[in-house]
């Protein structure tokens, strides 16, 4: 997929690639981990020393340097990537309904996913902390490192423009092992339902067969699924487990469409 010019939107800096100014103080190493993320060097480092500044950094009385933390580039990073996964998901999923998508979406770029996403790449061991002994276990911390992966997005589209970012969400979101595995979840809507029924303490949901019909090779099932003696969902498919899903679809949507009338 190709998302147009790189200069439209955010465009990159005329300095020489892979360089750190005297503004720019990052270590050789976390220059090498850059340029290996990006898979090519980047054009301006300052970018991604801010994206992996800790405000705890900015704040330390300790520090004489006058830096930038990563919270604006949080900011812009997470409407990145918002984005880029809502298109990955209109394009690859078009049976998928609108709040299908919205829910696929939340539950991929949540702050523990995108923290698992950013231990994989041992993102971590690069976020630039205050001297405080009392700040080293933010480099675990699930928000900090949710916040330098949305910043490194953020950095990379004002660096390189968006197909640059797109190919780093695709190298390590939707190539990611957990990505199916989230998504997957996200479309068993029996799984869903029984989650939804024990969150809300309402019996488990009870599926019975209403039809059958046709020949014994070309049989379809229509089942019906119920909670608390109350039918709340129909599907009709040639098996009975595709059946018992389209149901708890049907379920689903419906708790959603009164859920979000509600609200």
């Amino acid at each position: 997929m190709a998302f147009g010019s790189s200069r439209s939107f955010g465009g990159s800096s005329e300095r020489a690639a892979g360089s750190c100014d005297t503004s720019c103080n990052l270590s050789a190493e976390t220059v090498e981990y850059v340029t290996n993320l990006l898979g090519e060097a980047g054009n301006n480092m300052l970018l991604y020393q801010t994206a992996l500044t800790h405000r705890s950094f900015v704040h330390n009385p300790l520090t004489q340097e006058s830096l930038e933390s990563n919270q604006r580039l949080e900011f812009l990073g997470d409407s990145v990537l918002g984005l880029l996964i809502s298109d990955y998901l209109f394009r690859n999923f078009p049976a998928s309904a609108e709040g299908e998508l919205s829910s696929t979406r939340a539950k991929i770029v949540n702050s523990r996913s995108l923290a698992g996403f950013a231990r994989t790449l041992a993102l971590g061991n690069h976020i630039i902390l205050g001297e405080s002994p009392d700040h080293q276990n933010i480099r675990g911390s699930e928000s900090a490192l949710a916040d330098a992966f949305e910043s490194l997005i953020g950095a990379i589209y004002l660096d390189k423009g968006l197909q640059k970012a797109y190919d780093f969400v695709i190298r390590h979101i939707i190539e990611h092992v957990n990505f199916n595995s989230i998504v997957a979840a996200e479309h068993n809507y029996k799984s869903r339902l029984i989650e939804y029924t024990q969150s809300h303490h309402l019996p488990p949901p009870l599926y019975t067969v209403l039809a059958e019909a046709g020949a014994e090779h070309a049989k379809t099932f229509t089942v019906t699924v119920s909670c608390s003696e109350q039918i709340i969902g129909t599907g009709t498919a040639r098996r009975k487990k595709d059946a018992e899903q389209l149901a708890a679809k049907e379920a689903m949507e419906k708790i959603e469409e009164k859920s979000g009338a509600e609200n």
